[in-house]
This record gives structure tokens, C-alpha cells and sequence, in this order.
């Protein structure tokens, strides 16, 4: 980069060349942007082990906020500290909000005019996802990394901005993905099979990997996909998510067996197998109620649906907060879904002792094997559903067997303890 690039606002430069390489490419354009996003060399080993490590976290999204991801760093932060280690999370609504604004409108026009300059028009999403990176990078631009001993992205457009950033420093960096977004549009057809956004969004998708000094993985069903981006299989890690979960015993006894769901009402959630499993069981579910547990934009539909087969036994409860106390008036938990990839609601069900049943999606069968610690069934088979969920709400040893398993395996894999362990554990081995 020239002087005079160094000095010109974010909003001027080119900020990420790996990416309007592969726009280039898409449009067929050969000239050539210089790279200023060299890859991330391997840290050298630049200390011994330390008691007490400084470690950054970084989101794309906001933090604190309630939704899975930041659950999750809110345990693995709590988690680190408990062990000692100082732990900073950096995410966009840190800042001062005029600021963030005054930054975004700039560098949007100037960006919009270089994309428009450069290939005759701009796409939204791609316009709207560079801006909101480089805003990211001038913010983060303020945080002294050379104070930390390692970072830690919780997201790929975090994890690409900090491999930019720190290539000056060269402080051990880890990527955990929460999801390959690219991936699952692609499968659910929000993006379009050789498109301008597959290009693009890949491309950060492979640079979040090949930058990492090591990758955090939630289950094993990441590694192959990881592996396709350029991922060494040694400079990965399985570390499944820990919950802090306190069970509430059942306070009294009944009558009726009651199946609990939780999860947003979404497709990919399979809320309508389950309702169609139902309906098959209806003759022999006479002592059943079933709570529907969550909220979500398939609740009419779904409302419908269970009109429509006269379920009277199903009960929708909204969203709520108190799972817990739900759970221990429950005695089977169902999540019947088609695409995921660790539920934390699995594991949830797991600490509260519930007889589980569910699908062979993600990473599920990697913490829940079939007829020891659950059921599982195919995904979208309404038929295998009812049959597994008649063994359960007919056999009471059998429910009480696979809750007893599950929940001893939860208390010795799926802690927040264990989960940091595991993390400060890799932390150590890049210093």
C-alpha cells in the first residue's frame, strides 16, 4: 500500500481485494487490484504457557443479545474467566451509535459509486455486507491487539477482518463458525447456484478458514465442508457447545405422559412431521399432552395445521423463558427437525433428564446414540416419528433408561467448564 493509501479514509480504499477478486472474476474482468489481505502466516511460538490469558472475542452481530450464538459466548466467556483468563468481546454496538452511522453512510456511497464504476451496477446484499465489514474493520482499528494473547472470531466476517488486522501483529487466531450461511442458502435456494453472491460469500467463507491458526468446530458434520475451504484436518478441533443448565425436579406426579418441543417455529424445524405423527398416533394417545414450546413465522400455519387434524392434546405455548421449569413437568422432549446442527435445546433436554427423541441431522447423533441416550429418526419421516414416539410413551423403562444416560453424558461432556477447558486448553498449545 502507498503513503497516500494509508491515508485516505476507509472509505476511499479497497479494503478487501480477495473480494472484489472474485467479483472481478464472476464479471470477467483481468485487471488486477493490489492484495493488501495477504494470508496469515502460522504465530511462531512467541511465549510459554501463561496462567492467565488476555483473549478477544469478536462478533459481527450484537453483543449482549439474547440468541443462540451469543449464549454461547456468553458461557465460554464466563467459562474462561472462571478459570483465570481475561476475556474482552468486541462487537459493532460497542460503539457510539452516531458515529457508526456518520462512518456507514460514507463509505456506503463511496463503495456503491466504486462498484457501479467498476462493473455497471452493484448488488444489494454484496453492497450492504462490504460496507458493514469495513466499518467493522475501521472500529475494530481502535482495539490495541498486541495487548492480547489470543483472538478468538466467533463468526467468518469477524474472523476476515482480524486476519487483516492482525497480520501485523501475528497473535494466534481461531475461527469458530456457527454455520456456513453460503452453504444453507445454497440449499435452501436463497442464493442462486453460480451467482454473483455464491462468489462472493464463499470467498469470505474460505478466507475465515485459510487465515486461522486453528479452527473451533461445534460437531464433526463442520469438518468435511471446513476441509473443501482449505482447512487442515490437524488445525481442527471438536469441541461441543457446554451449557450451564440448573435442573428443577418435578414437584408433583400425573397422570398424563406430557411431550414437550422447544424451538422456533420455523420449516426447517419439522413441526408439521410431528403433527402429522400425531395425527397417526391419535387413537393411542389418549393420556398425552404435547407443548409446543417457541414462536416463529410457521405459527399459523402450524396453528392450522393442528386444527385441520383435530389435535386437541396439542397446546402452543409461545415463547418463554422459564425451560426449565417446562422441562421438568415433561417426560419426553421431541425435536423433530430437517436441518440443523447442535440444538441447544438437545442439550438442554439431555441436563433435564428428558427421554429424547429426534433426527439424524448435523451433529445430533454425535451427542445422542440411538436406543442408549435417545431415539432417533430420519428427518421428515413422519411414519418412523409415530413408531418411536409410541415405544416411548408406551415404555416407561425405556424412557426412564435413555433420560438416566443422557443426562449422566451431559454432566461429564456438555458443561461450560468442560467446554472452556477444552478451549484454553487449544488456546495454549498456539502460544
Amino acid at each position: 500500500m502507498t503513503e497516500e493509501q494509508k491515508n485516505e479514509p476507509p472509505s476511499t480504499q479497497i479494503l478487501f481485494p480477495q473480494l472484489i477478486a472474485q467479483m472481478d472474476k464472476y464479471y470477467g474482468l483481468t485487471e488486477q487490484l493490489e492484495d493488501n489481505g495477504k494470508r496469515c502466516q502460522t504465530p511462531s511460538s512467541i511465549s510459554s504457557q501463561k496462567d492467565k490469558l488476555r483473549i478477544l472475542m469478536t462478533t459481527f452481530w450484537e453483543y449482549p443479545f439474547v440468541g443462540g450464538l451469543q449464549n454461547y459466548i456468553a458461557a465460554l466467556k464466563s467459562g474462561l474467566e472462571d478459570l483465570g483468563h481475561q476475556v474482552d468481546v468486541l462487537s459493532p454496538n460497542q460503539f457510539p451509535r452516531d458515529e457508526v452511522k456518520k462512518l456507514r453512510s460514507e463509505i456506503t456511497e463511496n463503495a456503491k459509486q466504486f462498484f457501479i464504476n467498476r462493473y455497471g451496477s452493484y448488488n444489494q446484499k454484496i453492497l450492504r455486507n462490504y460496507c458493514d465489514l469495513s466499518v467493522f474493520e475501521a472500529l475494530a482499528k481502535s482495539v490495541d491487539l498486541k495487548e492480547y494473547d489470543i483472538i478468538h472470531s466467533q463468526d467468518r466476517f469477524t474472523a476476515l477482518v482480524m486476519a487483516k488486522l492482525n497480520q501485523k501483529y501475528n497473535k494466534p487466531l481461531l475461527f469458530t463458525p456457527h454455520g456456513f450461511m453460503t452453504q444453507r442458502r445454497l440449499k435452501f435456494n436463497l442464493i442462486e447456484k453460480g451467482s454473483l453472491e455464491e462468489f462472493y460469500f464463499s470467498e469470505i467463507d474460505r478466507q475465515a478458514v485459510i487465515n486461522a491458526s486453528h479452527i473451533v468446530i461445534l460437531c464433526e458434520v463442520f469438518r468435511p465442508l471446513l476441509q473443501s475451504l482449505g482447512a487442515e484436518d490437524e488445525k481442527m478441533t471438536t469441541v461441543y457447545t457446554g451449557i450451564q443448565f440448573e435442573r428443577v425436579k418435578a414437584a408433583k406426579q400425573r397422570d398424563s405422559i406430557v411431550i414437550t418441543c422447544v424451538s422456533r417455529l420455523r420449516p426447517r424445524k419439522g413441526h408439521k412431521y410431528l403433527f402429522e405423527a400425531l395425527a397417526l398416533l391419535k387413537k393411542k394417545l389418549g393420556n398425552v399432552e404435547v407443548r409446543i414450546v417457541g414462536d416463529g413465522e410457521m405459527r399459523e400455519e402450524l396453528e392450522k395445521q393442528v386444527l385441520d387434524l383435530q389435535l386437541k392434546n396439542v397446546k402452543f405455548l409461545g415463547k418463554r423463558t422459564d425451560i426449565p421449569d417446562l422441562l421438568s413437568e415433561s417426560d419426553i422432549f421431541v425435536l423433530p427437525t430437517t436441518s440443523d446442527t447442535l440444538p441447544i435445546s438437545v442439550i438442554e433436554a439431555m441436563f433435564a433428564k428428558q427421554a429424547i427423541l429426534t433426527t439424524d441431522c448435523g451433529g445430533i447423533p454425535e451427542i445422542i446414540r440411538d436406543e442408549y441416550s435417545g431415539l432417533i429418526a430420519e428427518p421428515a419421516n413422519s411414519k418412523q416419528l409415530a413408531k418411536k414416539l409410541l415405544r416411548l410413551v408406551k415404555e416407561q423403562t425405556l424412557r426412564k433408561k435413555l433420560a438416566r444416560q443422557a443426562r449422566n453424558y451431559a454432566k461429564k461432556q456438555l458443561t461450560v467448564n468442560y467446554m472452556a477447558l477444552k478451549i484454553a486448553g487449544i488456546y495454549q498449545s498456539l502460544l
